[in-house]
């Protein structure tokens, strides 16, 4: 895949990054962080930027954390409904099968039954 040379700006500083991800997505996730840096300057004047970004970092891995834990527990789920539909399949199947049976020994019973 080609790489990407892409120039953001976050919080006043350029930066030059090299990924293989859409640059308008990279841009986006700069502004993203740029803006939560600004927020938390904001809200908090006595931080510095680094202790500004930091802060967004630690939150961004929070969130990263979370998700991620999120999706092992819908990966979880999912494999077990996957089982369940098998296991559900199968139930299925063999209760056909005893359905077809059944019919077929109703069927020899009226034939005797219409024999006599």
């Amino acid at each position: 895949m080609n790489k990407n040379r892409v120039q953001v700006k976050i919080a006043g500083a350029s930066y030059t990054i090299v990924t293989e991800d859409d640059p308008q997505y990279v841009e986006e996730l700069a502004e993203n962080i740029s803006l939560e840096i600004r927020s938390i300057c904001n809200a908090n004047p006595s931080l510095s930027m680094t202790q500004a970004a930091v802060l967004v970092a630690l939150d961004e891995a929070d969130s990263y954390k979370k998700a991620s834990a999120s999706a092992d527990n819908l990966r979880v789920q999912i494999k077990d409904y996957l089982e369940e539909s098998a296991r559900a399949k199968m139930e299925v199947e063999v209760a056909r099968r005893e359905v077809e049976r059944l019919n077929r020994e109703i069927a020899d019973l009226r034939e005797k039954l219409n024999n006599r």
